[in-house]
C-alpha cells in the first residue's frame, strides 16, 4: 500500500474542520486510517478532504479490545470516550464527552444487536436514563446498519413526531475507498446535522465490538 495516499498532513492540523458540516450545510467527507501516527500504536488517523488531521484516537493495549477508548482532536483534546461496561448481561458500551472522568455527562449508551433473526441492525445508541431512573432523557437515537467487516455502514437517526409515529433518516454512512487500499483505510461521510465527532465514536464502537 502507497502510504502517502492516505498519511494526514500533520502539520496542518485542522480542528475546526467538524463545526464546518453545520455551518456550511454540506456533508463531511472524512478519510478514516485505521492507525495510529505513534509507532507500534494501535488506533485510528481522521483527515478531511486537504489531508488535514481532524481527529486521532491511541490505544496501547496488548491483544483482545481495550475496555476504554478515546476520540481526540487534532490537538489532543479529549472530545469523546468510548467506555465497555462492567459485569453488564448484554454487551454494553457507554459514551461519555471529554475524557469520561467524573463528572463527565454520559452521552449515550450503545447496545450490540445478538439477534438470532436474520438481520442488518448491528447496534443502537439510545440517550441515558433520566436521573430518576423512569425512563429516557429527550433526545434522538441511532440505529446503526450494514457490515463493519465490510466498510459498508448506515448510521440513522431515529425521533419521535409530534403525531406519536417514528422519524428515520441516515445521517452517516461509512464506505471503502475507491482505490485499493484495503479495508484499514476507509471513508466517512457526516450529513450536517449530526456531530462528526459522534459519528467517528460509532465507528469506535463498531471496531470495539467486532474485535469482542
Amino acid at each position: 500500500m502507497n502510504k502517502t495516499k492516505v498519511h494526514p498532513n500533520v502539520a496542518a492540523a485542522s480542528p475546526a474542520v467538524p463545526a464546518a458540516a453545520g455551518e456550511k450545510g454540506e456533508a463531511v467527507s472524512l478519510t478514516v486510517w485505521r492507525r495510529s501516527l505513534l509507532f507500534n500504536g494501535k488506533g485510528f488517523t481522521v483527515f478531511d478532504t486537504n489531508g488535514n488531521l481532524v481527529f486521532r484516537v491511541e490505544t496501547y493495549a496488548r491483544g483482545g479490545s481495550p475496555r476504554e477508548v478515546v476520540l481526540m482532536d487534532a490537538e489532543g483534546v479529549a472530545l469523546l470516550t468510548v467506555r465497555r461496561k462492567k459485569l453488564s448481561l448484554a454487551e454494553e458500551w457507554l459514551v461519555y464527552d471529554g475524557d469520561g472522568d467524573e463528572p463527565a455527562p454520559r452521552r449515550f449508551t450503545a447496545r450490540r444487536n445478538r439477534s438470532l433473526l436474520r438481520t442488518k441492525s448491528l447496534a443502537r445508541l439510545s440517550p441515558p436514563r433520566s436521573l430518576d431512573g423512569t425512563g429516557d432523557v429527550p433526545g434522538c437515537r441511532y440505529d446503526v446498519e450494514g457490515s463493519y467487516a465490510g466498510r459498508s455502514l448506515d448510521m440513522f437517526a431515529c425521533t419521535s413526531s409530534a403525531s406519536g409515529g417514528n422519524q428515520r433518516r441516515r445521517v452517516a454512512s461509512v464506505r471503502r475507498k475507491e482505490a485499493a487500499v484495503g479495508l484499514d483505510v476507509f471513508r466517512l461521510v457526516v450529513e450536517p446535522d449530526l456531530e462528526p465527532a459522534l459519528a467517528m465514536a460509532v465507528v469506535i464502537l463498531l471496531d470495539q465490538m467486532n474485535a469482542s
